[in-house]
């Protein structure tokens, strides 16, 4: 179907024009002076967002690289490390760790639940020779639309010398997150999440703890060697050919949020979150994850009895011009997953509900047309009142 999509996934993310425009625009030499004024201003414009003071350093990646790097850097070959899983992407923390070496212990949760912070205590309590080095967790999990409560996680933590590694990938920008105050040791995020800007770049904060456990570390990496993208950053620079029309989308991105606040855009991303729930329980749907344990990134939404999620997603893409996400691993054959991050507009969440809602329909399930649509509506008016 021709036109302009409605773009719902949990990343890429639409691109506000302001964006386009700032990066349709001659190249810069990426070690002349220009790239060097960039580069610091858009370090610090994401410090802003993750609440921090510690390092943070930019890579030319998918969120995956920063994930990697996060693993290559602070943990040495037979090291051990407590791997917090509660779907794909946790999962995906445990290959990393296999390739590197990296001994892992592991905390499973029920995909679509989120992790429970006492049993990380608990397993943390029973490592008495502190053996585990690091716990490795996600913020939202992208798999699932699940919250995982970080600052909860953190405290279980705080009688332990473990790293705690954070993948905020899906979930810095759209919920809040407090590096400092938390005291994470690391964090990951992508650009294509809530940054508003293509995929191609991955950034990581690093603690001054993190930074003792990586001069030690004996991994071996070249492209992502953190100690010596430090080492460039200092001169304005990057070990090797970066982004350069990503960073400049990045740095009008970073002026967009700063315009609208941290909070208000946070605040935003909630809206929509209950926007798109309030819309998919209206139809007769249910959710995957519980309301309290939500992420403002993502809804995934149960397949109904007898449809394939495949179905929905091709007969809106094909019918209705409406781009959402399938399932990941395990859930590949039940749910798909509406994202409601970055440049979304209510129209863009009117506008899936309501192609929604005739695709189900056509696949013979009942329901009252408008239904999801007027619920959205209403917790929009609510919020625009508040």
């Amino acid at each position: 179907m021709e036109g302009n999509q409605v773009f719902l996934l949990p990343g890429p993310t639409p691109l506000p024009q302001r964006v386009i425009r700032a990066m349709a625009v001659p190249i810069i030499q990426h070690r002349g002076p220009e790239f060097k004024e960039l580069l610091w201003e858009v370090t610090d414009g994401i410090k802003e967002i993750y609440q921090t003071n510690n390092d943070l350093l930019i890579l030319t990646a998918s969120g995956t690289g920063g994930m990697e790097a996060a693993v290559a850097n602070f943990l040495s070959n037979g090291d051990k490390a407590l791997v917090i899983s509660v779907g794909a992407f946790g999962e995906r923390f445990k290959k990393i760790c296999s390739t590197f070496g990296v001994v892992y212990d592991s905390l499973d949760f029920e995909w679509g639940r989120a992790a429970d912070p006492e049993l990380v205590s608990e397993k943390l309590r029973e490592d008495k020779n502190h053996k585990i080095k690091a716990v490795l967790c996600q913020h939202s999990e992208t798999s699932t639309g699940v919250l995982n409560d970080i600052e909860k996680i953190s405290r279980a933590c705080q009688d332990h010398p473990a790293l705690l590694i954070v993948d905020a990938i899906s979930g810095l920008g759209a919920a809040d997150l407090k590096t400092d105050a938390w005291n994470l040791d690391v964090v990951i995020s992508g650009s294509q999440k809530s940054f508003m800007v293509p995929p191609g770049l991955a950034t990581i904060s690093v603690s001054g703890r993190a930074w003792e456990a990586a001069q030690k570390c004996n991994n071996k990496c070249y492209y992502f060697n953190l100690k010596q993208a430090k080492n460039f950053f200092e001169q304005g620079q990057t070990p090797f050919t970066p982004a350069v029309s990503v960073f400049l989308g990045l740095r009008e991105s970073l002026k967009m949020m700063r315009e609208e606040g941290l909070p208000a855009v946070i605040n935003r991303h909630y809206r929509y979150r209950d926007m798109v729930r309030a819309g998919i329980r209206a139809m007769g749907l249910e959710p995957l994850v519980d309301e309290s344990v939500a992420s403002p990134a993502l809804t995934s939404v149960k397949a109904p009895p007898g449809v394939k999620p495949q179905v929905i997603r091709q007969k809106l893409l094909a019918e209705h011009n409406v781009v959402v996400a399938g399932g990941q691993g395990k859930l590949a054959d039940s749910i798909f997953r509406i994202g409601h991050l970055g440049f979304i507009q209510p129209g863009d969440i009117f506008s899936g509900l309501a192609s929604l809602e005739l695709v189900i329909r056509d696949l013979g399930v009942e329901l009252e047309m408008g239904s999801s649509v007027k619920a959205a509506q209403e917790v929009y008016c609510k919020g625009a009142g508040d």
